[in-house]
């Protein structure tokens, strides 16, 4: 029963739950048959998809209802009474509540679109594919919090873990669509509605804050080995579907070809478990040999010890003293939080902006449907890349040399910047290229951000402070998508004689994607600035507390 309560146990959980819960990032397989059934135009199609891309970076009642609390009246005598507080909130009622919402948004989209009930109205289905998408903001909050909380000293691994897995979600429910139900869109949405409500449902009650103590100097502790066991494999999957993607563009799989590759995926899966029950049991094992145990000391070094152990564990006090606590008030009141979210609006927004409209940059250079289907599919492993690789390497530096976190945001969006400009160039080839770059460091932005929110805020009300700081991916999204990308490219097309509108050339998006590149130079001096203001608090605080 205590391995069921491991913290081991829990991120196996917590993986298997993000890995299936990426629905909002596969509606180019199910949104033709929508568009179709519902006899929608490409407008309205876009203005349904709208409210899924709203729905997947609105995270804030997730965050409040995660660190959600009561009060309640406590009479210690008849002539007096306390107010007592007491929290209700936690990862199992977020998880419950967010597939609570994926059940609803994703099995009326199918009810509509198979005809048993009548056509919706357009807002109508707005609602179901918001309260679809939004579901997905629930299950990250439940799992990034409380592996943030297993994990403080490996913060950065563990979010690159559990958000890179998320990315590599979409790729993974691609290959079950490829597997199973293709050329069945209908069937895929209601698989959408019962698979990501089913499984958070019977692993959320894995997911758990540790009971076992910290680990000490004294205490044996395979943190990083475990958690590089958990990379591995991420990196292995990965890679796996990397490979099933690209061969799947050029040969057509058979079916029994196809359950193959499939259970290979599906062991690679299951894999993680086997790390997990092994770190649990030499949690465990550590726990009862621990050389701090004054039984195993001799009497003349026993008094020597405990003190030593005494005058640890108060340091360790002062430096938890030091951590910020905010709640999200609080944190909106400092300019760190500010510099942290337009520093993420410049990045994720000009990512999303690139994503959002790389078919229409690939036709304009002359890639056929095939070469941008694989871009498209290719971003989801880019995306991974950044998401574990960035985590891991800003852990790395801050364990050897105490480097702030912000100084890997910095670096992260310069790059990006260059990834805009080798789009920008059209040369041949600049755009499997430049959409390598920004993929991986689009991902990066995201475990880079809820970790650094984590160090200067406080993990108590991390669930809402981090879900606020991605609203900036949605906006800047909107501000450079629609309002520069999309501006331009109208700007720059002409029609032909069909009056269909289009644009050829390397002309349709060079400007834009300058000016994007100079908003991420922007976002590379506001991170900069907020490396300077936390350098000394990464020393003083986060350094040496890793480091006990």
């Amino acid at each position: 029963m205590e391995t069921l309560n491991s913290r081991w146990v829990g991120t196996v959980a917590s993986i298997w739950i993000q890995l299936s819960v990426g629905a909002s990032y596969v509606f180019g397989v199910y949104s033709p048959v929508l568009k179709s059934s519902q006899g929608y135009d490409q407008s309205t199609l876009d203005s349904v998809a709208v409210f899924k891309d709203i729905g997947s970076n609105f995270g804030l009642l997730s965050g409040f209802l995660y660190s959600a609390v009561v009060f309640s009246s406590s009479s210690s005598s008849s002539s007096s009474s306390s107010w007592v507080k007491r929290k209700i909130g936690g990862p199992w009622i977020v998880i419950t509540a967010g597939a609570i919402q994926c059940f609803v948004g994703y099995f009326f989209m199918w009810l509509a679109v198979t005809g048993i009930i009548p056509r919706p109205p357009v807002p109508v289905m707005c609602l179901f594919m918001f309260l679809g998408a939004h579901s997905q903001t629930f299950f990250n909050t439940a799992n990034v919090v409380t592996a943030v909380q297993n994990f403080p000293d490996y913060s950065g691994t563990i979010v690159g873990i559990i958000k890179g897995f998320l990315g590599l979600s979409g790729a993974i429910l691609i290959q079950v669509y490829q597997t199973i139900f293709v050329d069945k869109p209908g069937s895929f949405i209601l698989m959408l509605a019962l698979l990501p409500s089913i499984i958070p449902l019977l692993l959320m009650f894995f997911i758990r804050t540790s009971s076992l103590p910290s680990p000490s100097k004294s205490f044996i502790s395979n943190e990083k080995e475990n958690l590089n066991g958990f990379s591995v494999i991420a990196l292995l999957l990965a890679f796996y579907v990397m490979i099933l993607i690209i061969s799947q563009n050029v040969v057509t799989y058979g079916m029994h070809t196809r359950i193959i590759t499939f259970t290979i995926l599906l062991i690679g899966i299951l894999s993680p478990s086997v790390i997990a029950v092994r770190a649990h049991l030499t949690d465990t094992k550590n726990k009862f040999s621990s050389i701090d145990d004054p039984l195993l000391i001799n009497e003349e070094n026993q008094e020597s010890v405990l003190t030593e152990n005494d005058d640890e564990k108060r340091e360790i006090v002062l430096l938890e003293e030091k951590v910020p606590h905010l709640n999200l008030w609080q944190a909106m009141q400092t300019v760190n939080f500010w510099l942290l979210f337009s520093a993420m609006a410049c990045g994720l927004g000009s990512g999303m902006a690139t994503v959002n409209n790389i078919s229409q940059i690939g036709g304009s250079l002359g890639y056929t449907s095939v070469e941008t289907r694989t871009l498209v599919s290719l971003w989801s492993i880019w995306n991974f890349l950044g998401r574990f690789g960035a985590g891991y390497i800003s852990d790395y530096f801050l364990h050897l040399k105490g480097w702030a976190r912000p100084i890997f945001m910095a670096v992260t969006l310069a790059s990006m910047g260059l990834g805009h400009l080798v789009i920008a160039s059209g040369l041949p080839g600049a755009l499997y290229a430049g959409s390598t770059l920004m993929g991986i460091f689009y991902g990066s932005q995201w475990s880079l951000f809820p970790t650094i929110s984590s160090e200067i805020f406080g993990v108590t009300h991390l669930g809402t402070i981090f879900n606020t700081v991605a609203l900036a991916s949605p906006i800047g999204s909107y501000i450079l998508s629609v309002k520069l990308v999309g501006f331009m490219y109208d700007k720059e097309s002409s029609s032909d004689i069909n009056g269909h509108v289009n644009c050829v050339g390397n002309h349709c998006f060079m400007l834009s994607f300058i000016i994007m590149a100079g908003v991420c130079v922007l976002g590379c001096g506001l991170a900069l600035i907020l490396f300077f203001r936390t350098r000394r608090f990464y020393e003083d605080v986060i350094y040496k507390r890793v480091k006990h």
